[in-house]
């Protein structure tokens, strides 16, 4: 009945919101398996699974030689890892609690919580499994060189906020079009297995192919990355300027979109999904 208001400095809330964000971001993980632990050895296999994929299907269509001078799995794994980090981080955003769901009857819990944590979530779970299966590749196989490695795992980042953009945008169209914005997600995911780039580099395409690759973001990080990752390989076509801007684009519109969504929540939208 009585309530005791205590004003709060700028820095205690701030440090208030990032302990809920850390607790939130603990539980996102532990979602997908009861066990956290099993939920990052289920995420490195389907990492070195689909690497495994793509060694072999590379090696039976005789294309190792288009590929660059250079590890061969470091050029596979610089796709499949980004590949992977902004497909997954795109899958926990638009699963992410949403305005009407009981979570949010907590009073230090919102949208922007359940929004951050999911897609921290998700990279902490993608850079655990890239540092675990490198480092299994370095110690077993072979040394792993990497020319500009800080510059490379910045394009991971950036590959993992492309993800995160555009999971708020789907995120904020979700409640009102549930279907569209589950077939559409999945639409992006699967075209994103060639789209992306990840089996071939824009140096080595005819300009009237690169047209159709050239407007994804994800296209342009996965080339910029192997152009920091391999010191022979130098791309001309690509940007990481442009992915940058378009997600920082995707960024501003998702968050208005999920406030004036926020703002016409319904707990009768739970039955839509």
């Amino acid at each position: 009945m009585f309530e005791i208001q205590q004003r709060q400095s700028k820095l205690v809330a701030a440090f208030m919101m990032m302990q809920v964000i850390y607790h939130a971001t603990a539980r996102s993980v532990r979602k997908t398996h009861a066990n956290a632990f099993a939920a990052l050895l289920i995420n490195m296999f389907q990492v070195m699974v689909l690497v495994a994929t793509f060694y072999v299907m590379f090696g039976i269509l005789g294309l190792r030689g288009s590929a660059l001078r250079g590890d061969f799995l470091v050029y596979i794994m610089s796709g499949i890892f980004i590949f992977m980090t902004n497909t997954k981080t795109l899958g926990a955003v638009v699963g992410s609690e949403g305005p009407a769901s009981p979570m949010m009857q907590h009073a230090p819990m919102n949208t922007f919580v359940a929004i951050i944590s999911a897609a921290l979530g998700a990279l902490y779970i993608q850079l655990f499994s890239v540092f675990v299966v490198l480092f299994i590749y370095h110690v077993a196989v072979t040394p792993v060189e990497i020319d500009q490695p800080v510059a490379t795992f910045s394009m991971v980042l950036l590959g993992w906020f492309n993800g995160a953009s555009l999971g708020l945008i789907f995120l904020a169209l979700k409640p009102w079009f549930p279907q569209f914005t589950s077939v559409a997600s999945t639409v992006y995911t699967r075209a994103n297995m060639i789209a992306s780039g990840k089996m071939f580099v824009a140096n080595t395409l005819p300009f009237y192919v690169l047209v159709f690759f050239s407007w994804n973001p994800l296209f342009h990080i996965i080339d910029q990355a192997r152009g920091f990752a391999f010191i022979n390989y130098n791309p001309h076509h690509s940007s990481w300027m442009y992915p940058l801007l378009v997600s920082v684009a995707f960024t501003l519109i998702g968050f208005m979109g999920e406030s004036y969504t926020r703002k016409h929540a319904s707990i009768s939208w739970d039955a839509r999904r």
